[in-house]
């Protein structure tokens, strides 16, 4: 079996250390659970969280995505519409975060992990 890729890992919400085992228990449109994450890989039995509340860190990542979005969505406005109003630049900003929550809590978490957890990619 080839190497699994390090992006293709993170996209997927595979574990740092094996690229195997998911993150997360449920999928990204299960609402119910939607903060639940594995304490354990469920392929290789590492620790998704080393210490208590260490997902707590992943909020920064959170909102550096959600301040990245509301750039983009005023730049955006600003672009496709000549003089756009208050009403559209708060509903534009409102309904994209809304929309892309899920994405942006999970892929927080994710790159949080891969960055700050301390596992390490190791081979088969």
């Amino acid at each position: 079996m080839s190497k699994p890729s390090l992006a293709g890992a993170i996209l997927g919400g595979k574990c740092p250390q094996c690229r195997q085992g998911s993150m997360f228990p449920v999928s990204i449109f299960s609402f119910r659970r939607l903060i639940a994450v594995n304490h354990y890989c469920d392929h290789c039995g590492a620790n998704f969280q080393p210490e208590p509340d260490f997902f707590y860190g992943a909020m920064y990542i959170s909102y550096a995505f959600s301040v990245a979005l509301v750039i983009s969505s005023l730049v955006a406005m600003n672009v496709l519409f000549e003089e756009p109003e208050l009403w559209m630049y708060i509903t534009t900003v409102v309904v994209s975060n809304l929309f892309l929550f899920p994405a942006m809590l999970r892929y927080s978490k994710i790159l949080y992990l891969y960055m700050v957890g301390k596992l390490k990619y190791k081979g088969d």
